[in-house]
């Protein structure tokens, strides 16, 4: 079955997508998600026992920041390891607070973060919607800021943060945001994520923080195996 603007709003009982809070399509053989980029007030969402062949439909649910509880399981997209898919689930939709009917802790949403698996890059006229405001292909793939854009705008997905148009995206060529961020050399990736920070609450600095402490643990560990060593040996 072929999920449609008509059927979500039947099911939902709903006049317009925007309305959409709650939907529940468990059973019905659906194998695209592509509608539900519009239901942008969607909180539940209930796929059980469907037909969606690859997380790669997830894309279409970044958007949707007030997506709490998700249902996806006994799809073929779950694969053989549910462990995995659980992580590679929550990377692309960090804001869920409940998968499958299990809560999502903070310690499982950090391992996510750093173990989970990329979710393939949503369809061409997904992508579509950033502007580059007139410029030329060579142009654009030859600007710094459009790198440091794509990085951002990556990294707000897999939050399921909105993607920021380019006459909104700061460049940090400029003194002001030069001026505020220490001086080390930045790759275009900790630059995306200097920027994004300042767009996170609390809770979602939290998640960042240990995701953060947690790297850096293993890179001591790895860095210093013998200072390891010696510790364990003095207790």
């Amino acid at each position: 079955m072929k999920l449609t603007r008509k059927l979500v709003l039947a099911k939902a009982k709903a006049s317009d997508l925007d309305s959409v809070k709650k939907l529940n399509c468990c059973v019905n053989s659906i194998s695209s998600l592509s509608p539900l980029a519009g239901c942008q007030s969607l909180c539940e969402l209930y796929l059980r026992r469907n037909m969606i062949p690859s997380l790669s439909e997830l894309s279409y649910l970044r958007p949707l920041t007030r997506l709490k509880v998700l249902w996806l399981a006994e799809n073929p997209c779950c694969g053989t390891d549910p462990s995995q898919y659980r992580l590679n689930v929550l990377r692309c939709l960090p804001r869920l607070q409940k998968l499958d009917n299990q809560v999502v802790t903070e310690e499982e949403l950090a391992l996510a973060l750093m173990e989970g698996e990329e979710v393939t890059t949503p369809p061409a006229s997904f992508q579509n919607q950033l502007s580059t405001n007139g410029l030329t292909d060579l142009e654009t793939e030859n600007d710094p800021l459009n790198y440091n854009m794509e990085e951002t705008n990556k990294i707000r997905e897999q939050l399921g943060m909105k993607p920021l148009p380019r006459d909104k995206f700061p460049s940090l060529s400029s003194p002001s945001t030069r001026d505020s961020i220490p001086v080390v050399k930045k790759t275009h990736t900790l630059e995306a994520v200097l920027l994004l920070l300042k767009d996170l609450d609390e809770d979602e600095l939290h998640i960042i923080h240990t995701a953060t402490q947690n790297r850096l643990q293993t890179y001591t560990q790895l860095r210093n195996p013998n200072e390891l060593t010696a510790d364990t040996e003095n207790y």
